[in-house]
C-alpha cells in the first residue's frame, strides 16, 4: 500500500493510501476527539467533534475526509477548538451525568472529551435542558437500554443494520424528541434484537450497558464452545468462576465479534446443576460413588463385552484430545470399529461425496476470504441462526459489493440482502443444481481448460443431463426457468465464486447426490484452488470437523486413515502394540438397532444426547432402555444420561486444554480457564483411567498435550499441530510438520485423489423418501434457531436465553394457518406416522404454504419424536429436512 506524507499541527506524519485524517492521526499518536466514528464502521460525520481545519481555512470531518499527499490541517486552531468545545458542551448538557452509577465509567468516550476539554458541570448550566423522559428499558435479559445516557452517535444502528443485517433499531421522531427506537417503539425484547450485544460493545457512552458487569481479575484467551466458526474469545475469571466473554478483536475469523450465545451463553460453566460426582444406578436410581468405584464398576462391566457386542458414539462438542482417545479406546481395548459421532447425522454426505469427487470431504476455503469475495452461493444454510458471526462476514461482503445468490425452500433473513432469492421446493436440490448446469454448459460458460487438465467424467456428466432440461426442472422445483437461467449466469460468470452449504443440503435421503451436484457445479466453472471460491460446508457444532478429524467414524482411523486398508491397519497396530479389526463398523443409527436385536450389549456415549437429537426419537430411547450396559459421560442429567447405568461427569471446555478444529479445518487451542467443577474431569483422562483400570496400555497420558503429540505422529494432516505451533495462532490442516504453516485453500495445483483430478459424478433426481398425502398434507422441515444450541443441553439452562426462546414453535404461513383455523400462539399437535407433539403457533411469512417448520432444541416440544428416520443410503444421514405431517388445534 502506498505511503503518504502530509502535516497535522506542522508535524510531518506518515499514513497509508485510503486512510482517513481521523486514522491517520490516530496511528501517529495524536488524539483527534470523536464519538461517532467506529472503525468497523463507515464513517458518518454526525457528531462534529472531529473536525480540523484544512490549508483553505474549511472545518471538516476527519473521520470522513481522505488524507492527500502535501495537504496540511490543523486540530488546534482557535475555530477548530470553539466549535468542538461548543458542540461537546451540548452534548454533554443533554446527557445524564451521574458518572459512578454507571457502567461505562472510565470507559466512556463522552467523559473522555469532557475530561480532554476540561469541562465541568458549572461550564453547561445555562445550556442544561431537562432530559427526555424516556423510561430505562430492562426488558432484555442481558442489557440495559437507557437512552437518557444516548448521544445519538448511530453506532448500535450502524452496527445492527450493516454489521449484522437486523435493522432493529433506528433513529426515530424529530428535532429534540429525537432517539434511538425499535419499530413502534416498543421495548427491545418485542423487537427483532437477535441479542448479540454487538451494539453494546460499540456503544461508547453508557446508553447501553450489561446487566451483569463486573470486573475480571483475569482473563483466559480461548476458543467458543458453540458452532463451527470457532470464533475466538477472552473468557473472565472472578475466583474460580466465569463471569464475562468478550470477542477476541484479534481473531482471523471472529474479528471480535459474538453471537448471544457466545457473549452471554457460558453461564452453563457454573451452573449449580452442573453433574460433579459419577453416579451408578441401584435400584432403579442414581447414586453418587467416589472415582475409584466408579471406574471399577465401568472396567469390570465393560470387560464381558468385546468385538461386536460394543459401541461408542463420540461428541462434536469435545476437543479432539478426547475424541482421539475414546475411538482409541473403542478399537484397541474392545476390538470394534463400531464407533460414531453426531456428524453422521448431519455432514457425513459432505465427506463421502467430496472425499470421492475431489479427494477431501472437508470446507475447500476459508471463513476469512467470504468478505471479500466476489459472488457467494449459499444454498441449504442459514447463516442468521446458526452461524452468526460468519453471517456478519456475509454482510461485510454485500457491504464490498459481492453478489449474493441465496436458494432455500424458506424465505430465511440472509435472502433480504440477497441479488437472487430461490425458494426451490424442499428435496428438489438435485434438479435446481443440475438445471444451472444445464444452462451454463448450454451458454458455453464452462471452463474448459481446467476440466481438460484437471478433471474427469465429463462426458458422463453431459449424457445425465437428458432428464434436466429447464421446463422439467421448472415443474420439479417450482422455480421459473428465468431465474434459474439468472442463477445460472450470475454464478458462472462472476469469477471467482464460492459455495457455501450446510445441513439443508446433506439432512436429505439424497444428502449425498445433493453435494455431488455443487461439487459437479463449481468443477464446471473452474472454481477450485484459488481465494474466494470452492465448495464449503459449514459445521454446525464447534468440533464436527475435529470429531471427524481423530477417526470417530466408523470406516476411519485419525486423519481419514480407511480401517480396510492393510497399510493403515498395520500402522495404527504397530503405534498402539495390537491386533485390530479390520471390518468397517456401524453408524449411530445402526447401532440403535443392533442394540434392538440384542446383538450390541453395551454403549459408550461422550457428550451426545441421541434421546433428543435422532430422529423418530421414541425408538432411540427405547434402544437406549434396551442396552445391558450403558455408560454416558456429559456435563449434565440429560434426556438419554438418565437411562444409563452409569454416568461421569465430564468438564467443560473452560475447564480443560485441547483443540477444536472449525468448520475451516482450522486447529485451534482451548485453554483451561477454571479448575474443573467439583469432581469432573476432562473425557480424555476419564477414558484413560478406565483403559488403565482394565489393564491396557498406551493409555498413560499426563497431559492432553500428550494426546495431541500422538495424534500428530501418526495422523499425517495434523502433523504439525503440537501445541507449541499453535501458541501463538491457529493452522488449518493439512500441515504435515511443525515448520509448515498449514494450507488455506485446498486443490491448488491438484486434487487429492489418487490420479489428482477431480470426478465429474452423473446424477438422477430421487424423490424425498416421505412424501405428503392426504392424511398427512404438510411437508415439516426442521433447523436451528439462534438463541440454542443442539439439544439445549448447555444453552438450557441459561434462563436469559430461555426468556429470549423456549419451545420450538411450529412456523407456518398464514395461508396454512387460516386453512387450520389457528391464530399466533395457539396451541397444536403436529403428527407425523411416528408420533405427535405439542407446540405453539408462529405465523411468518418465512414458511411458504405447504411447509412447516421447527426447531429441535427444546427438551419439552422433542420434535425429533416426529422427524423421518429414512436415511441416505450411502452415509445413513437421516433425513431431518422433510417428512409428512398434519397438524391439529389443541381443544382445551
Amino acid at each position: 500500500m502506498d505511503e503518504i506524507k502530509f502535516t497535522i499541527d506542522g508535524i510531518q506524519v506518515k499514513a497509508q493510501e485510503g486512510d482517513t485524517i481521523l486514522q491517520a492521526a490516530t496511528r501517529n499518536g495524536i488524539y483527534i476527539p470523536h464519538l461517532c466514528y467506529h472503525p468497523d464502521l463507515k464513517p458518518r460525520g454526525a457528531c462534529r467533534l472531529c473536525l480540523v481545519e484544512n490549508e483553505d481555512g474549511r472545518l471538516v470531518t476527519s473521520c470522513e475526509t481522505l488524507v492527500k499527499g502535501g495537504m496540511s490541517v490543523s486540530t488546534t486552531s482557535k475555530r477548530v477548538e470553539n466549535s468542538r468545545k461548543m458542540v461537546a458542551q451540548l452534548l454533554i448538557a443533554n446527557h445524564e451525568s451521574e458518572c459512578l452509577t454507571c457502567a461505562q465509567n472510565n470507559q466512556c468516550k463522552l467523559q473522555e472529551i469532557a475530561s480532554f476539554f476540561g469541562i465541568e458541570n458549572e461550564n453547561i448550566s445555562n445550556l442544561r435542558h431537562s432530559l427526555l423522559e424516556v423510561p430505562v428499558d430492562e426488558s432484555n435479559p442481558f442489557f440495559t437500554r437507557d437512552l437518557k445516557k444516548c448521544v445519538l452517535c448511530g453506532i448500535c444502528v450502524q452496527t445492527c443494520r450493516d454489521r449484522l443485517g437486523v435493522s432493529a433499531i433506528d433513529f426515530g421522531f424529530r428535532g429534540y424528541e429525537t432517539r434511538i427506537t425499535t419499530l413502534m417503539d416498543k421495548p427491545i425484547l418485542e423487537s427483532n434484537c437477535v441479542s448479540c450485544g454487538e451494539c453494546v460493545v460499540a456503544c461508547p457512552v453508557g446508553a447501553l450497558v450489561p446487566k451483569e458487569n463486573q470486573k475480571p481479575s483475569r482473563e483466559v484467551k480461548t476458543t467458543c464452545t458453540y458452532c463451527g466458526v470457532g470464533c475466538g474469545l477472552y473468557l473472565g475469571v472472578r475466583g474460580e468462576k466465569i463471569i464475562s466473554a468478550r470477542g477476541d478483536p484479534e481473531h482471523p475469523l471472529s474479528k471480535g465479534n459474538l453471537c448471544v450465545k457466545g457473549r452471554y451463553g457460558f453461564n452453563f460453566i457454573n451452573h449449580p446443576d452442573r453433574l460433579n460426582k459419577p453416579l451408578i444406578k441401584k435400584n432403579g436410581a442414581f447414586e453418587e460413588v467416589e472415582w475409584d468405584e466408579a471406574l471399577e464398576f465401568a472396567a469390570q462391566k465393560l470387560s464381558k463385552y468385546g468385538n461386536n457386542s460394543f459401541s461408542a458414539i463420540s461428541s462434536a462438542r469435545c476437543t479432539n484430545e478426547d475424541n482421539y482417545v475414546l475411538q482409541k479406546f473403542t478399537r484397541l481395548v474392545m476390538g470394534t470399529n463400531n464407533i460414531d459421532n453426531s456428524a453422521r447425522s448431519c455432514h457425513a454426505p459432505s465427506v463421502a461425496a467430496l472425499a470421492e469427487s475431489l479427494g477431501s470431504g472437508a470446507m475447500s476455503n476459508s471463513i476469512d476470504e467470504i468478505p471479500h469475495a466476489k459472488c457467494l452461493f449459499l444454498i441449504g444454510t442459514n447463516p442468521t441462526d446458526s452461524y452468526p458471526v460468519l453471517s456478519m462476514r456475509i454482510m461485510d461482503a454485500v457491504r464490498n459489493g459481492a453478489k449474493i445468490i441465496v436458494a432455500d425452500p424458506r424465505n430465511i433473513d440472509i435472502a433480504r440482502h440477497a441479488d437472487i432469492n430461490i425458494q426451490h421446493n424442499p428435496g428438489t436440490d438435485v434438479a435446481l443444481i443440475m438445471g444451472m448446469i444445464q444452462v451454463i454448459i448450454h451458454e458455453d460458460l464452462i471452463d474448459k481448460e481446467f476440466i481438460q487438465e484437471r478433471c474427469e467424467n465429463f462426458e458422463a456428466l453431459l449424457e445425465s443431463l437428458d432428464e434436466f432440461d429447464l421446463e422439467t426442472v421448472e415443474e420439479i422445483t417450482g422455480v421459473t426457468q428465468r431465474k434459474i437461467v439468472d442463477a445460472a449466469r450470475l454464478y458462472a460468470t462472476t469469477d471467482p465464486a464460492a459455495i457455501f452449504y450446510s445441513l439443508g443440503i446433506t439432512e436429505h435421503s439424497h444428502g449425498t447426490d445433493n453435494v455431488f451436484a455443487l461439487s459437479n457445479l463449481a468443477l464446471l466453472t473452474g472454481n477450485f484452488g484459488k481465494p474466494y471460491s470452492g465448495v464449503n460446508p459449514i459445521r454446525g457444532q464447534n468440533n464436527v470437523q475435529g470429531s471427524c478429524d481423530m477417526g470417530c467414524l466408523p470406516d476411519s482411523y485419525p486423519g481419514y486413515q480407511k480401517v480396510q486398508n492393510p497399510e493403515a491397519q498395520k500402522k495404527f497396530e504397530k503405534a498402539w502394540n495390537s491386533k485390530l479389526s479390520p471390518n468397517v463398523g456401524l453408524k449411530i443409527l445402526e447401532m440403535m438397532e443392533s442394540v434392538r436385536k440384542g446383538e450390541i450389549k453395551a454403549m459408550y456415549i461422550m457428550g451426545e444426547n441421541p434421546a433428543l437429537s435422532e430422529p423418530d426419537s421414541s425408538n432411540i430411547i427405547q434402544a437406549l432402555e434396551s442396552t445391558e450396559f450403558l455408560i454416558v459421560q456429559d456435563l449434565f442429567m440429560t434426556e438419554t444420561a438418565l437411562r444409563a447405568d452409569l454416568v461421569l461427569p465430564g468438564a467443560s471446555f473452560a475447564e480443560k486444554d485441547g483443540t477444536f478444529a472449525n468448520a475451516d479445518r482450522r486447529v485451534q487451542r482451548v485453554r483451561q480457564v477454571i479448575k474443573p467443577v467439583g469432581d469432573s474431569k476432562p473425557d480424555w483422562q476419564i477414558i484413560s483411567e478406565i483403559a488403565q483400570k482394565m489393564g491396557k496400555e498406551g493409555f498413560d497420558y499426563e497431559s492432553s498435550e500428550d494426546v495431541a503429540a500422538e495424534i500428530a505422529g501418526l495422523a499425517p494432516i495434523y502433523g504439525g499441530m503440537y501445541y507449541s505451533c499453535l501458541e501463538e495462532d491457529s493452522k488449518q490442516w493439512p500441515c504435515y510438520h511443525e515448520e509448515h504453516e498449514g494450507t488455506s485453500i485446498l486443490h491448488k495445483e491438484h486434487f487429492a485423489t489418487e490420479n489428482g483430478k477431480a470426478k465429474f459424478v452423473p446424477l438422477s433426481y430421487r424423490q424425498p423418501a416421505e412424501l405428503p398425502d392426504e392424511q398427512y398434507p404438510l411437508v415439516l422441515t426442521t433447523g436451528r434457531r439462534i438463541f440454542h444450541y443442539h439439544t439445549s443441553t448447555m444453552t438450557g439452562v441459561n434462563e436469559g436465553l430461555k426468556e429470549l426462546y423456549d419451545h420450538d414453535p411450529v412456523e407456518m404461513s398464514p395461508e396454512d394457518a387460516e386453512k387450520i383455523g389457528v391464530s399466533d400462539g395457539d396451541w397444536v399437535w403436529v403428527i407425523s406416522r411416528r408420533g405427535k407433539i405439542k407446540s405453539p403457533v408462529l405465523i411468518t411469512d418465512r414458511s411458504p404454504e405447504g411447509l412447516v417448520f421447527m426447531a429441535f432444541h427444546s427438551p419439552e416440544t422433542k420434535t425429533n419424536i416426529i422427524t423421518s428416520p429414512a436415511c441416505d443410503p450411502v452415509t445413513k444421514t437421516p433425513e431431518f429436512k422433510y417428512c409428512a405431517v398434519r397438524i391439529e388445534k389443541c381443544i382445551v
